[in-house]
């Protein structure tokens, strides 16, 4: 019995990049169904976008089976993701072969999401890969991209870039740009100009320390469509930033009810500045606190205003009864909460009050004893 051409497709569409270059070869019927479109395009959506086709270069060797099967596809792929072990040059130079490859057919992308992982060599500023995103950007005027990810590609981004990238893509919606890098180099008025440039974007990821009312306010405008998803990562220069009105983030809260605002602290932040940043009126869906200080006020704070929106929260803190009682408090809170995630040793009553009082709990981290690194979470469905 013949498998349906359309039954060929979908099994293809799990495949790797490699892999259906290597089912390309069997037969003329195989090679037909790799090339369908609906191989190629995306089938899962998340929050900050769909779910791409997925290309590793890790194998260390130059002009690796990906690369090949990258240029043979090229005109076929919509949404790509590229993994990059950055620690071995041939993976690096494979990566921007993969791009330069993808030039030629830059107006068909939709989605690029950039991953990199391994040690980072000694020096190494990441400067070739990202010359290769501003050369895919650069060969064409317009490139009708919606959704780019860059959180994973731990290399300095600034105003040229995200300059050149919004230009091309007018109908973007969803830009990440929050990498966690040491410095961050975008300033907010390139950011003003890509929210107007990309009237569209309805998922953003952002430096806290790029972030101003200025920014809020091009949010707020009357002609733009809902605002789905606000990443903001915080770090040591938020020092030098102005705080954000709490009447400021009332506004936006209202003007886009199922707004989700992501939070997440790293431990360079002052403590003096997190009051600052967690404002009462921010819709905090998700929330992680890495300043591996005592936060028992903070936990108190959560529990008071994030209530209504608050479905996860990582904690990286220190040991204390009162931080047990915080947490406690917290569990009888904040009844939507799915995840928690505690790295410091809590009461036995802590892990009972969250599995009581929280109905949706699907994930949690929370030990009543030291345990070897790394902490892994307990599930629950």
């Amino acid at each position: 019995m013949e498998i349906p051409e359309e039954i060929l497709a979908l099994i293809f569409s799990y495949l790797l990049v490699c892999e259906r270059h290597s089912v390309s070869q069997v037969c003329r019927k195989w090679a037909e169904a790799v090339a369908s479109p609906a191989v190629w395009y995306y089938t899962v959506v998340s929050p900050e976008g769909p779910v791409a086709v997925f290309i590793r270069c890790d194998s260390g060797e130059a002009n690796d089976q990906n690369v090949r099967a990258c240029r043979q596809f090229q005109h076929h792929i919509k949404y790509l993701k590229i993994l990059c072990n950055q620690s071995l040059e041939a993976n690096r130079k494979n990566f921007v072969q993969i791009l330069h490859n993808l030039s030629e057919s830059a107006t068909e992308l939709l989605g690029l999401s950039t991953v990199c992982i391994g040690e980072n060599p000694f020096f190494y500023s990441g400067q070739d890969l990202l010359q290769s995103i501003k050369s895919l950007f650069k060969t064409a005027s317009h490139v009708p991209l919606r959704h780019i990810d860059f959180r994973e590609m731990p290399f300095t981004l600034d105003d040229n870039i995200v300059q050149l990238v919004t230009s091309r893509s007018p109908s973007l919606e969803s830009l990440f740009i929050n990498n966690k890098t040491l410095v961050c180099k975008v300033t907010s008025e390139t950011l003003q100009e890509a929210l107007r440039t990309c009237p569209n974007l309805a998922a953003l990821g952002l430096f806290y320390a790029s972030l101003t009312e200025n920014i809020l306010a091009e949010l707020l405008n009357a002609k733009r469509p809902p605002l789905k998803l606000l990443q903001l990562h915080c770090e040591r220069m938020d020092k030098y930033n102005p705080t954000i009105s709490a009447e400021m983030w009332e506004a936006l809260a209202k003007r886009y009810p199922t707004l989700c605002v992501d939070i997440e602290l790293d431990h360079t932040v002052p403590a003096k500045k997190i009051p600052q940043i967690l404002q009462p009126t921010i819709p905090v869906v998700s929330l992680e606190l890495s300043t591996f200080t005592f936060m028992v006020e903070q936990v108190n704070f959560i529990s008071q205003n994030y209530h209504n929106t608050l479905k996860r929260i990582v904690l990286q803190t220190t040991s204390s009864d009162e931080l047990n009682q915080a947490l406690m408090r917290l569990a009888s809170s904040c009844l939507s909460l799915e995840e928690i995630h505690c790295y410091c040793v809590v009461a036995v009553d802590v892990v009972h009050a969250f599995i009581l009082h929280c109905p949706r709990l699907c994930r949690y981290t929370l030990k009543t004893s030291k345990e070897p690194h790394p902490w892994l979470p307990a599930i629950l469905r």
